[in-house]
């Protein structure tokens, strides 16, 4: 039977980045606080309907595939916010660094964390580490709408403008502060919505070599914490079947494999999925926002948003 690990005992954990560590290098997520023309079915069934035009694919050049014995997930990539991050994916995929790895650490309702062997969950690459990239400076070139305010993160008391970029959930200091800022440029940064994909680290801002996480749910800790470099556009299911537990800490645990991880370009044509997501900087995605909004016009959270997928092939 899997092995299921309760909220109870995931807040029985310490809080810092490296509660889980058998020493003091151990790269890891932090831990929890309190993936012919007719369309298959839909990723996601608005009942507002979009037009063609509404739609975009994904850029080869940024889509990830990422295997699992539960399917196929599909990342796509965000170097406009996590260059440095999405090289480092780009370079151990076309190395097959993950093949045959673990998902050595899934809590459930949190996170998944692969990158581990099964001798060794602290296993990483031997390329230096990667600089942190958890927010970064933008002018009006990299939209971010601005739909709510919240806080930056749960409990906090800063807030801050959240809304998409691309589609992916982002949070943002005020676009017209700019203005005041000595480069004319603010912060902004990705989301720990479910569905993100970012970069395990020590306690050390500046260590993440090659382990990763997939968000599962409450993860908004994490923000501007973490790097964020890719979101799951379809599959996460996979990821959410996972069987949950830690190596070495649940003795009953049997991690799951990760198959192989690949750039678009280096999977079969015949296995190439090709997902469209609705463009979050159209009008079309506005007057659907309008149609989730309440009785006092007020819009779900961002994380709580769903922008639209499919698969037409």
């Amino acid at each position: 039977m899997i092995s299921r690990l309760s909220l109870a005992a995931c807040l029985t954990l310490a809080l810092s980045a490296t509660a889980c560590a058998r020493d003091a290098q151990t790269e890891t997520a932090p831990q929890d606080a309190s993936p012919t023309e007719v369309a298959a079915p839909a990723e996601t069934a608005p009942a507002f309907e979009f037009s063609e035009a509404a739609w975009r694919d994904l850029d080869p050049e940024n889509t990830l595939y990422l295997s699992t014995n539960y399917g196929p997930v599909v990342i796509e990539l965000a170097p406009e916010f996590a260059p440095r991050h999405v090289e480092r994916i780009k370079t151990l995929a076309d190395q097959n660094f993950y093949d045959f790895l673990i998902w050595h650490r899934v809590i459930e309702d949190f996170m998944a964390q692969g990158g581990g062997h099964r001798s060794n969950p602290n296993h990483r690459t031997d390329l230096p580490p990667v600089p942190a990239e958890f927010t970064v400076r933008r002018g009006g070139e990299l939209q971010v709408s601005e739909l709510m305010m919240r806080p930056v993160r749960p409990r906090g008391r800063d807030q801050a403008p959240a809304g998409f970029w691309q589609g992916f959930p982002a949070g943002t200091r005020p676009l017209a502060a700019a203005a005041l800022m000595g480069d004319g440029r603010v912060d902004s940064w990705l989301l720990h919505c479910t569905g993100a994909a970012a970069m395990a680290r020590t306690a050390d801002p500046n260590s993440a070599g090659s382990q990763f996480y997939i968000t599962l749910g409450d993860a908004e800790h994490l923000n501007a914490d973490y790097t964020v470099w890719g979101r799951v556009r379809h599959g996460i299911e996979a990821i959410e079947s996972l069987n949950v537990g830690v190596l070495y800490d649940d003795p009953e645990f049997t991690p799951d494999v990760i198959r192989s991880i690949r750039m678009e370009n280096a999977v079969p044509e015949a296995e190439r999925l090709r997902v469209q997501v609705v463009d979050t900087n159209s009008a079309e995605f506005s007057a659907y926002l309008d149609t989730l909004r309440d009785a006092d016009g007020v819009l779900p959270d961002v994380c709580d948003i769903d922008v639209p997928t499919r698969i037409l092939n």
